[in-house]
């Protein structure tokens, strides 16, 4: 939104150092929003570049593995899952190379387990 502001503010003639106060921008960005849209067109000026990022790291097939493991039965001597409980036994079985528990936490968030809050995390139902 602010870009396009931007833009508008500099199509009517007003000064750079006074668009970048009414939209809360430093005189540099409201510069550079200017160059790109003359360079490349409004699109660019408008939006920003896809970014790569970091590739994740777990793949599917991975990740299906350790909800697997997760919703079978605990190690021996383990009442119940927790997250650092399942990124060691994912190491441990070689199921990931290396992974972090925020890792693990988004992917059990993902498929909405919570298995340090209950003792078996696969129950049937009883009629």
């Amino acid at each position: 939104m602010r870009r396009a502001l931007v833009l508008q503010q500099l199509n009517r003639g007003r000064e750079t150092a006074q668009v970048a106060l009414n939209v809360n921008l430093a005189r540099k960005t409201v510069r550079a929003i200017a160059y790109r849209y003359q360079d490349e067109g409004l699109e660019r000026a408008l939006y920003e570049k896809p970014r790569p990022g970091a590739r994740p790291r777990l793949d599917d097939s991975q990740k299906q593995r350790i909800i697997a493991m997760v919703c079978g039965p605990t190690p021996p001597g383990q009442a119940r899952w927790t997250v650092r409980l399942i990124v060691q036994e994912a190491v441990r079985r070689k199921l990931a190379g290396t992974v972090g528990r925020e890792t693990i936490r988004v992917l059990l968030e993902g498929h909405d387990l919570q298995p340090w809050r209950e003792k078996n995390v696969v129950r049937g139902r009883t009629e």
